[in-house]
């Protein structure tokens, strides 16, 4: 199974040049736990729900007074449309991420969540058996 398999493509997004209000606002009224903060359209990073509240905790300031650009994170991990599920799923715990855009070259055209790929369980492990079925049956004996 590929990630475009599974994926969202209905992306939230915020500006780099927003507050914290802003995002927050996005990630209620979206009702995700994470946008990718664009500059012209560019990804450039990501902010989680925790990033939100860790900020206003560590800050004692309004969300109105924190930018955006102060608190998100730089876009380390990344995947594509055809990468295999599995892939993701093993670079998200290595990274300890749970949730990765997905881009075409440079473009923004999904992302891939923790939750997306536990959904996807039983369908994975089916594909895992019909495949190792077949590499047994291929294998020399």
């Amino acid at each position: 199974m590929q990630v475009r398999e599974l994926m969202s493509t209905a992306v939230v997004t915020v500006d780099v040049d927003a507050t914290l209000a802003v995002a927050a606002d996005r990630l209620l009224d979206a009702g995700v736990g994470s946008v990718i903060v664009v500059e012209g359209g560019d990804p450039l990073g990501i902010l989680t729900e925790s990033d939100v509240l860790r900020a206003a905790r560590d800050t004692g300031r309004p969300l109105a007074a924190i930018d955006v650009r102060e608190v998100a994170h730089r876009l380390a991990v990344t995947t594509t449309p055809s990468t295999a599920v599995g892939t993701v799923a093993r670079l998200m715990a290595d990274e300890g991420v749970k949730k990765v855009p997905v881009l075409d070259g440079v473009d923004l055209v999904g992302i891939v969540t923790l939750t997306d790929i536990v959904w996807e369980l039983p369908s994975l492990r089916g594909e895992a058996t019909a495949i190792e079925a077949v590499r047994e049956e291929w294998s020399p004996r």
